[in-house]
């Protein structure tokens, strides 16, 4: 069942029913005393009063706006308060317990915080005083704990709004030196870390989190704190002008990173704009802009089969599956998505409700981003969107160390699966000593970014360096590897994966594979590889079922080759597009050797890439 079926997404009254409805299929899952909710027996790292705690909180980051906008189609909320009450209270059965140091429950904290600031004659003014006083005390523990160097660090920052809001005991000197060490991680043009600058990626996290919060801390407490507030705008104004290239016409995000089954998450930063009265014009964004890329976004998701038979948020990206999860993805992780619905909290004559949606003013065919060392290409005639990556190091490894992220064929994940068909291989150059386990570029020693040229380093093991250079081509991109080896390694190098659907009828697919290259077609679309130097065979692999986001069933063209101990240099072109479109697999992209130096041209022969050849090469 999907609850927003027969939702046009248009306009505010639709999104202020897309929140209702949203909510209404979690009503049969809350406890008897209103405080857990649990859709489903499946769990997260955490114990399960912060699953269930989650299960009650998430949902504010939709229903609060939503209340705070003026708008009174919920009804629930003496339940809510009920829940609230019985969760706080220490000597209620569904009391949430204490909130040790890293406990997830700080995370839950912060609806609540924002429900205090925005909607206060909910959540806090018909409260009895004894329940107030509970309210407090428990929020307040996070005044004391331990908390991740990373967008956690917000949370204690929105509980201390909401209390200082209300009127409640807070801790705002505690508030400003976390604020402090929040804007020691940013970086350039808008872009953060998330956490220490060279330690923590940036990814989907800077838009729906580091952004999100910052505006929302300018919004509540601008007049306060005037000069951190315009930073916060004026930083999120620069981001906006390089972050709306991650999307695609139709409003899909490009998938990359963790925590992607927070899908409606990545409109949050759209709205957010909206909330906090970005001046967006300074960069040459408008209103309708914005607010076609928030609805076009939202209108993509609830296109996805990503809801339960009971219209509830499933775990996965584009389809339900747990293998793309991550460890803290409880049965409402995907709740926190309703952060999009932010803009509710305006009034409808604010100039994001008034504007006709717009698309994109500028889409350029290709976009250099230095901080998160991306080059993202937008080709039109492919029908395919997709980015090249440096690569970030993060223990979440493949979501960050692929070559290419497509928005349209997703990427694949590692399963327990033996051999290449579990080893998550596409976009990427897997390695293996003894032909079963395979590594990729997992970790990166050294990353860096020339004109349109992505360059990285990396060491699968102690006697192996790999370095690689990336160069888009489009409708190809180019892959250069250095590949410097003391052992005998097998190599299998992906291209986009790709929808099986149709491989029970010959006449919907086919496989072109053979030396140097491979291709495959589909129904759902076309990819390719060709080796441009070093002998390697084509062929098509399956990969294992449910590790790709965006297809449960997905086979990637495939070079394969055995190297002996030595210097390598593998080259080679990459191609997709989707269905009904040219993959232009008959004009690759060439290799030349020009006084000892690589070059590397596109079709019509323009150089793309210049490299010094060194060492013993084969």
């Amino acid at each position: 069942m999907n609850p927003l079926a027969d939702n046009p997404l248009e306009t505010r009254s639709d999104a202020q029913r897309a929140v209702v409805d949203l909510f209404d299929p979690l009503e049969t899952h809350f406890s008897p005393g209103r405080a857990r909710m649990k859709p489903d027996a499946r769990g997260a790292h955490f114990p399960d009063s912060a699953a269930e705690l989650e299960g009650f909180s998430r949902p504010l980051w939709g229903l609060v706006p939503l209340a705070a906008g003026g708008d009174d189609a919920f009804d629930g909320w003496s339940s809510y308060r009920t829940g609230l009450a019985n969760g706080v209270d220490p000597d209620h059965p569904e009391y949430w317990g204490e909130a040790p140091d890293y406990s997830q429950k700080h995370v839950e904290m912060a609806a609540i915080g924002l429900g205090l600031a925005l909607a206060p004659e909910e959540l806090w003014d018909p409260l009895e005083a004894s329940d107030r006083e509970n309210l407090v005390a428990w929020l307040s523990q996070i005044n004391e704990a331990s908390l991740h160097d990373c967008n956690w660090l917000f949370f204690r920052v929105v509980v201390n709004l909401g209390l200082r809001a209300v009127g409640a005991d807070h801790d705002w000197d505690l508030t400003q030196e976390t604020l402090d060490e929040l804007e020691s991680y940013y970086l350039e043009d808008g872009w953060y870390a998330d956490g220490p600058a060279g330690e923590r990626p940036s990814d989907y996290y800077i838009p729906w989190a580091m952004h999100f919060y910052g505006l929302v801390y300018a919004a509540v407490a601008g007049d306060d704190d005037p000069e951190r507030a315009a930073r916060f705008r004026e930083r999120a104004a620069q981001f906006a002008a390089e972050h709306r290239h991650w999307f695609d016409e139709d409003g899909a995000g490009l998938p990359y990173g963790r925590s992607l089954t927070y899908r409606f998450a990545q409109a949050a930063f759209w709205g957010g704009l909206a909330f906090a009265d970005v001046d967006i014009e300074a960069y040459d964004l408008s209103w309708g802009e914005i607010k076609g890329l928030w609805f076009r976004n939202l209108r993509w998701w609830a296109d996805q089969p990503i809801f339960t038979d009971g219209g509830v948020f499933s775990i996965g990206y584009r389809y339900p599956s747990l293998k793309v999860s991550e460890s803290y993805n409880s049965p409402s992780s995907p709740y926190w998505g309703m952060k999009a619905f932010i803009p509710l909290a305006l009034s409808q004559e604010h100039p994001f409700w008034r504007a006709d949606e717009q698309p994109l003013s500028e889409t350029a065919d290709l976009t250099v981003q230095e901080a998160p060392k991306m080059a993202i290409c937008r080709d039109e005639e492919a029908g395919h969107h997709y980015a090249l990556t440096a690569g970030q190091n993060s223990h979440y490894l493949e979501k960050y160390t692929k070559f290419a992220y497509s928005t349209q064929f997703g990427f694949s994940v590692r399963s327990r699966a033996p051999g290449i068909d579990g080893a998550g291989h596409d976009s990427s150059l897997a390695l293996s000593a003894d032909g079963s386990t395979y590594r990729s570029r997992l970790s990166v020693t050294d990353s860096s970014v020339e004109g349109t040229t992505l360059h990285s380093r990396w060491e699968p093991w102690d006697d192996v360096t790999v370095e690689t250079w990336l160069v888009p081509a489009s409708p190809w991109h180019v892959r250069v590897h250095r590949l410097s080896t003391g052992r005998q390694l097998h190599s299998a190098e992906g291209g986009f994966p790709v929808d099986k659907t149709g491989d029970d009828q010959p006449d919907r697919h086919s496989h072109e594979e053979g030396e140097d290259g491979a291709l495959v077609r589909y129904p759902a679309g076309t990819s390719g590889i060709r080796s441009l130097r070093g002998s390697r065979e084509g062929t098509a692999i399956t990969q294992d079922p449910n590790t790709n986001l965006v297809a449960p069933r997905t086979i990637v063209p495939t070079l394969t080759a055995t190297h002996d101990p030595g210097t390598h240099w593998l080259v080679s072109g990459v191609t997709a597009a989707t269905a009904d479109r040219d993959a232009a697999w008959d004009r690759p992209p060439q290799l030349a050797l020009e006084d000892d130096r690589f070059v590397v041209t596109d079709a019509d022969g323009d150089e793309l890439l210049r490299l010094p050849r060194s060492g013993s090469d084969r």
